[in-house]
């Protein structure tokens, strides 16, 4: 007996781009800047300030499927122009960068008690 059920998938030109594949992302280390810490130094959180993606990669060794609860702002393409970006790209490449960032964030969640929040 065959399987015909049909399965949704949402596509777009450069999907499939290797340079969006999470696997082809260097590593790199984070540094502290204890000039910009605050507060209780033992605490578990974390504000981490750079390219988000290569940050989530980053925090993927030693956080997968550990963190509860994770905040995200990301551009939302809504067509207007910003002082420090442009929210205004081409929808398959907003599509295409938001992708990896999105499935290292559900590997880095807690797959019982984690949550994104925007």
């Amino acid at each position: 007996m065959t399987n015909n059920k049909q399965k949704l998938e949402l596509t777009w030109i450069g999907k499939n781009n290797p340079e969006y594949d999470i696997a082809n992302i260097e590593p790199r280390i984070l540094e502290e800047r204890t000039d910009l810490s605050y507060g209780d130094p033992n605490s578990e959180n974390m504000i981490i300030h750079g390219d988000n993606l290569l940050a989530l990669k980053a925090l993927l060794p030693e956080y997968e499927g550990k963190i509860k609860c994770i905040f995200i702002d990301p551009p939302y393409n809504t067509g207007s122009a910003f002082k420090h970006y442009d929210d205004s790209v081409e929808h398959s490449t907003w599509l295409s960068l938001m992708k990896p960032r999105l499935e290292l964030l559900f590997l880095l969640l807690d797959p019982e008690q984690g949550s994104i929040l925007k």
